[in-house]
């Protein structure tokens, strides 16, 4: 009897610490081994992001002409105007215009003395360069022959603009006549500055828009989403070699027309060009023949059909990941010439060319008129790459972002010549692409972040946590830069929060344990460890039961 109670009490031993070894030492073991490393992410400061507050500040300098005496004591003296908007629930934005006055220098006087306005606004340029994202208005007397009589306002290429004083009183106080200018001088910055719908555009990656926005928002969503770089590709469409031996001289036309425009680029983006001849290439539209004008037409509503034809003998460079925009020259064959495009409203299109947004261009290029019929065959034609560039020029520039401006009644807008891109023109585009990079950057980072907290098997490495805080920290810089009006810095910074953002999204490792749902895991688990985990657990609930029928008996006995 007594061997007996000595091998249920060694059997109760061996369970209880069966059983102990597994619940102290397995399972937390288990556990450890298994579970999945998620590394610390900021999301306190992910969540702010959610709610994005963009400024727009505005630096604009008033300059006069020492001609009241009575201004000529009270200054410096500056303005600050801001205005709020709230674009939806979680987005933002705040203008904000900081107008400084002061009286012209000597040297600056001499300079508004030149004999044209063109003239006097690069004496001024010359004399001192005005800060990226600033705006120098010089108001000139209302007599001044500097610009015609018709016009108030002349924008420059810089960032100067010559303004028409209004007539006002000579007793008038300096704030009595800084009140009269108010009116022409938000004219001004918002011709130089950005307009709602452009702005509502730059943030399209955060705000929802409706087909209406959509609509009034054409011209601003023509333009190619921002990219560290962009490729650029020139091509020559030759469809009847036969008929037409082509000459275009490509590299002086980029070196004359595009690369000005590129290199006052180079902050927003790297660019790389190339170009290529293409024969026996056709649109794949059969023009129809005119014979009202004796010439064959494209009416509108083909030209959507012209691109993925001709698409797919363009080629690709599958070692670049960047934007490509095609521009592409059309020589048409001598049997569908002329060949003309015609708008919705069955007009001529003066250009002749046509582009598609975010695509390129595609300009027809007739060369009938340059040889008779009796002419031997293949003709030699040498293109006019001034008549193909002006095209190609206006058309980049509205691929890159840079919006056609409708300046007020009065005011003259100064070309901006081989540059191809004024100085203020490049300060909108530094804040539009700035914005743009902010709102993407913030969005993929807020997805992201939703979804690793949504999804707790999601491994989060560090070189993932890294990624993260990268972005968080440049999109914040970006922020506080933007509103510190230091533009050149927003971008840098914005850029790299886009890159460390998608870096971060796309990250390889995020889908290891995406697609492994808890069902698989049991399917696993169970036919390992429930032939194991039986034999522990009844005999734990037999020794829990023979311990309770022992505290019985003893209950019994004592009674």
């Amino acid at each position: 009897m007594a061997a007996l109670q000595l091998e249920k009490q060694r059997v109760r031993n061996a369970v209880l610490a069966i059983a102990a070894v597994v619940i102290v030492v397995g399972i937390p073991l288990w556990w450890k081994t298994t579970e999945t490393y998620r590394a610390w992410l900021p999301y306190s400061e992910i969540s702010e992001l959610d709610s994005l507050q963009v400024t727009h500040i505005i630096m604009c300098g008033l300059l006069s002409r020492n001609t009241n005496p009575r201004t000529q004591k009270k200054v410096p003296l500056s303005h600050v105007n801001v205005k709020e908007h709230q674009i939806d629930a979680k987005t933002g934005l705040r203008y904000k215009y900081e107008t400084r006055y002061r009286t012209a220098t000597i040297m600056e006087e001499d300079a508004l003395n030149q004999p044209t306005a063109a003239e006097a606004d690069l004496s001024l340029h010359m004399l001192s360069e005005n800060s990226c994202g600033s705006v120098v208005v010089y108001v000139i007397p209302e007599s001044s022959a500097l610009m015609p009589e018709d016009v108030k306002a002349y924008v420059g290429q810089r960032r100067t603009v010559l303004l028409r004083s209004p007539p006002f009183r000579s007793s008038w106080s300096l704030k009595e006549v800084l009140s009269n200018l108010d009116v022409e001088v938000e004219q001004v910055v918002s011709t130089m500055s950005f307009g709602h719908q452009d702005i509502v555009a730059a943030l399209s990656n955060r705000v929802r828009m409706t087909k209406v926005t959509k609509e009034s928002m054409a011209d601003s969503m023509r333009a190619i989403k921002s990219s560290p770089g962009y490729e650029i590709t020139f091509s020559l469409l030759n469809p009847d070699p036969k008929s037409h031996s082509l000459h275009w001289d490509i590299e002086g036309a980029v070196q004359s027309y595009i690369q000005p425009l590129l290199n006052k680029l180079a902050p927003i983006a790297n660019f790389s060009v190339d170009s290529q001849i293409l024969y026996y290439a056709v649109l794949g539209v059969n023009p129809r023949f005119d014979n009202s004008v004796s010439a064959y037409t494209l009416s509108a509503d083909s030209l959507s059909h012209v691109i993925n034809p001709v698409e797919a003998r363009l080629g690709s460079n599958a070692a670049s990941s960047n934007p490509v925009l095609n521009f592409l020259l059309y020589v048409p064959d001598a049997h569908h010439s002329p060949l003309y495009i015609r708008d919705h409203s069955k007009r001529e299109v003066p250009s002749n060319a046509f582009h598609s947004p975010r695509w390129g261009g595609i300009m027809v290029y007739n060369v009938n008129e340059m040889y008779g019929p009796e002419a031997e065959r293949p003709v030699d034609i040498n293109i006019n790459m001034a008549k193909v560039m002006g095209v190609f020029l206006a058309q980049l520039r509205l691929m890159l972002g840079v919006q056609r401006t409708h300046p007020p009644t009065g005011f003259v807008l100064q070309s901006p010549g081989s540059a191809g891109l004024a100085d203020w023109e490049l300060d909108r585009l530094l804040w539009s692409r700035s914005v743009e990079n902010i709102a993407t950057a913030s969005t993929t980072i807020t997805s992201l972040a939703q979804l690793l907290d949504q999804i707790g098997n999601i491994v989060i490495n560090d070189n993932v946590a890294q990624q993260v805080s990268s972005a968080v920290t440049s999109l914040q810089s970006a922020v506080a830069e933007l509103e510190a009006g230091n533009l050149a810095f927003a971008l840098h910074y914005s850029r790299e929060a886009v890159l460390a953002s998608e870096r971060a999204f796309f990250d390889p490792s995020l889908l290891h344990l995406l697609y492994f749902p808890d069902d698989q895991k049991f399917a696993i688990y169970i036919p390992l460890f429930l032939p194991m985990c039986v034999p522990i657990v009844l005999s734990l609930l037999k020794t829990v039961s023979e311990a309770k029928q022992r505290l019985a008996d003893k209950q019994a006995k004592s009674d």
